[in-house]
């Protein structure tokens, strides 16, 4: 008894021992076995290189490989380690056969499997010592242990140095020979497979003779082990080596550092279509080329998925140099908008049932509280069409019908759109909110297009439902979260579909660019709802445009912000829209153009002349497809019923006429400023007769003032020899050849006739304007008149 219990003893302490060996084996490896910094890697859906940037420590190390290719993975065996799938992490024989040569030569031969390779690489190659080969030896067998062999080649493939900064074997094959390491051949597989084992072998001009004969040997093992043909090993043998480090591919270089700061040292696969992207830069590259000739420099081009939300393109700047910003990321930068916003304006009025598609909106001299909004030609129309005011992008009609709609409730309806850098007061902004005064970025802008593309198509699609989260953001990673549109529900987030619609039909008949005029001949040709738009000072030039499939966003310009003559939607940023527009394939199955959502529009009678809902007095109207809201619009208020003597020169009534001879008819009549100017442009208008001369007239408006309105200060121009210039009031009358008494208080101050306009020089001061025509007819209106030295 007294014999075993020291036996017992010493047994326990070899259990004890055993049992913290194994424990320290079990836990001896790091977690991760590699804590190195990584390269950012961008690629395309399809799995094609998009560009890369280096890791933190200056070296060029692609993110772990998923699968080594079968012909490295052949090379790499018969090269470093030809019974790796047999051994449990070492090699006995190999490393007697080396410590043997070590001891009795001068010569040094390794021993390592690929396993210990593995470990060593881990350990960042430390010194060679037997110590060291022990640690490896006894780390490799966990390795083993823990780990697929496929895996552990993997981890080889991965971190394995292939000369100067080159790190893996995907790097290597992109820095080499300019290919994915799929896509590697025997003889370049057999180049690279010897080069870990040897990295500094890579010096251009150097080597070269050594490194072919390393990797001509490894091609004769292969073909002598009937891996590889005769045939295949010929060609192999004069396949080139690799030499000096090619640059890596920039397909989306915006794109790569977008990723590189958000997903740092990651390999992400994107939604990029690489065939779109490929052909969008060769665009960008022709149309830079042709806007520098005019000291424009910058361009950007992004492609949404109008149903995914995915980006299919994405070209931050054009291919300039750093002098001009070329690595300004001009998607995300918030701009001048122009009139990039008008559609949403149009969309909201048709939506809320304020207007109809081809309302009349007024088209003249306008002052709201001091701002003085003017057309791109300086022109008045008078009148024109809601839908054609949208497509020839007037400024005017789109102020007036802010005014109208409200810029606090617009700038709430911008908010659900989620344009971020849209972020003052409504007040801040105020009217010029439409034409440029706030700022938002080509990633907002189109996404915001996108957004009504995609509710039109899930209307028409989805049993006439919407979805709750319509604008969300756009995803660039392939294997994103599902987006999170929403519920769906029976009322829309922002817009109806029908009001959209309408929207997407004026915005289609926009004229295209020279060039593009006959589209509709051709049947590669694709019809495109879309919209320029111009900051002040020719600083922007936007394009965006939808259909069912796609929504593309153009933005030309100078990125340090530098104004240019030229530099206009239409000239500098359609041409490239319609570029792109071209490239893109046609998807047969979606269709060309939207669907009509039958179940958000009405059929109604309308105006013909004033697109209004018809009125009684109406003579010409058409059937029309409206949104449901548009029946709350009031009927048309420019037709009236008058009563004309025989001849219908003259309109008469019973105090100056017979009823019994009096001939009534139907008139359609603006108001007179709007027919100021509208007449001059319409020869088929009629302006309406004047009464008789004894008739009594019963309140008609037949005078307006053009300038100065009521209550606008008026300031006294100064030219360049500061003398004040004379002041010019303007009069619209509906019979232009009675003369026209004017008088500034009770000072007579002139007459007109024919045209009414008359030059004064006023002393500053508060008057009131009036003016007294032939007939005793007067219009009066309180203005101040100020001088330019005086402060505002």
């Amino acid at each position: 008894m007294n014999k075993i219990v020291p036996i017992l003893k010493k047994n326990k302490i070899k259990l004890s021992i055993l049992l913290i060996l194994f424990l320290f084996w079990l836990f001896c490896l790091p977690s991760p076995l590699f804590n190195v910094p990584t390269a950012t890697v961008a690629e395309s859906n399809s799995g094609q290189m998009l560009g890369a940037r280096i890791a933190d420590d200056g070296q060029w190390r692609f993110p772990q490989m998923d699968s080594v290719p079968a012909r490295f993975e052949k090379c790499i065996l018969y090269f470093e380690d030809e019974y790796f799938y047999w051994h449990p992490g070492f090699n006995p024989v190999s490393i007697s056969k080396a410590f043997w040569n070590n001891i009795t030569t001068n010569s040094r031969r390794g021993g390592s499997t690929i396993t210990q390779q593995v470990i060593r690489l881990s350990r960042q190659n430390k010194g060679r010592t037997y110590f060291e080969k022990l640690i490896e030896i006894f780390q490799a067998t966990r390795l083993e242990a823990g780990f697929r062999k496929k895996s552990i080649l993997n981890l080889y493939a991965s971190y394995a140095p292939f000369g100067g900064n080159v790190v893996g074997l995907e790097t290597a094959s992109w820095r080499y020979f300019g290919i994915p390491a799929s896509e590697l051949s025997w003889g370049q597989s057999a180049a690279l497979a010897v080069l870990p084992n040897a990295p500094s072998l890579i010096f251009p001009g150097k080597n070269e003779a050594i490194l072919k004969q390393k990797k001509d040997a490894l091609l004769l093992k292969l073909f002598q082990n009937e891996v590889i043909d005769e045939t295949t090993y010929q060609l192999a043998l004069d396949e080139i080596l690799p030499g000096k480090p090619l640059p890596l591919p920039e397909f989306a270089p915006h794109l790569t550092e977008k990723i590189r700061k958000e997903h740092h040292g990651k390999r992400i696969e994107t939604t990029i279509d690489f065939s779109i992207q490929q052909k969008v830069n060769n665009i960008v590259k022709e149309q830079h080329y042709k806007l520098a000739q005019n000291q424009i420099h910058n361009l950007a081009v992004l492609i949404l998925d109008v149903n995914t939300r995915e980006v299919l393109a994405y070209v931050g700047n054009s291919p300039t140099t750093r002098e001009h910003n070329n690595f300004v990321d001009v998607i995300e930068k918030p701009r001048s908008t122009g009139s990039i916003l008008k559609p949403f304006l149009f969309t909201s009025m048709l939506d809320a049932g304020e207007i109809l598609p081809n309302t009349l909106v007024a088209d003249i001299p306008t002052s709201v509280n001091g701002y003085t909004p003017e057309n791109f030609d300086k022109q008045f129309n008078g009148a024109v069409p809601a839908s054609v005011a949208l497509s020839r992008s007037l400024n005017i009609p789109a102020v007036r019908m802010l005014r109208d709609f409200g810029f606090q409730r617009f700038y709430n309806i911008l908010e659900k759109t989620n344009q971020k850098a849209i972020d003052k007061p409504a007040d801040y902004y105020g009217l010029s909110l439409i034409l440029g005064g706030a700022e938002s970025s080509l990633w907002d802008i189109t996404k915001a297009y996108a957004g009504m593309a995609s509710t039109l198509n899930f209307f028409n699609n989805s049993s006439s439902e919407y979805r709750k989260n319509e604008f969300v953001e756009p995803v660039y990673m392939k294997n994103h979260d599902e987006i999170s549109f929403g519920k769906t529900q029976q009322k829309p987030s922002v817009w109806n579909a029908g009001a959209i619609y309408e929207a997407f039909e004026a915005m289609e008949k926009v004229n295209r660019p020279s060039g593009e005029e006959n589209w509709e001949f051709f049947t590669s040709s694709q019809p495109l709802a879309w919209k320029t738009g111009t900051s002040y000072g020719f600083k922007d030039a936007w394009a965006v445009g939808v259909t069912p499939k796609y929504a593309i966003g153009i933005w030309v310009g100078n990125a340090d912000g530098e104004g240019r003559p030229g530099l206009t939607g239409i000239q500098a940023a359609a041409p490239v829209l319609f570029d792109v527009l071209n490239v893109l394939p046609i998807p047969i199955a979606i269709g060309r153009w939207f669907k009509i959502p039958y179940d958000e529009l009405v059929e109604a009678e309308i105006c013909t002349k004033s697109g209004h809902l018809a009125g009684l007095f109406c003579d010409e109207t058409k059937t029309e497809w409206i949104p449901k809201n548009g029946t709350r619009t009031e009927a048309c208020p420019y037709h009236q019923t008058v009563f004309l003597n025989a001849s219908e020169n003259y309109r008469v009534n019973s105090s100056c006429y017979p009823l019994s001879e009096m001939k009534q008819k139907n008139w359609f009549a603006l108001p007179p400023v709007m027919e100021y100017y509208y007449a001059s442009l319409h020869p088929e208008y009629q302006v309406l007769p004047p009464f008789a001369p004894d008739c009594l007239q019963e309140g008609e408006k037949l005078m307006a003032f053009i300038y100065p309105k009521r209550n606008e200060a008026v300031l006294l121009p100064k030219n360049f020899d500061e003398n004040v210039n004379e002041v010019i009031f303007k009069l619209a009358h509906r019979s232009p050849e009675t003369t026209v008494f004017w008088y500034l208080d009770s000072e007579y101050i002139g007459k007109t006739e024919t045209f009414h306009e008359l030059a004064v020089s006023p002393k500053p001061g508060k008057y009131i304007l009036t003016a007294t025509d032939q007939n005793g007819n007067e219009l009066r209106e309180s203005i101040e008149i100020k001088s330019t030295s005086e402060n505002p």
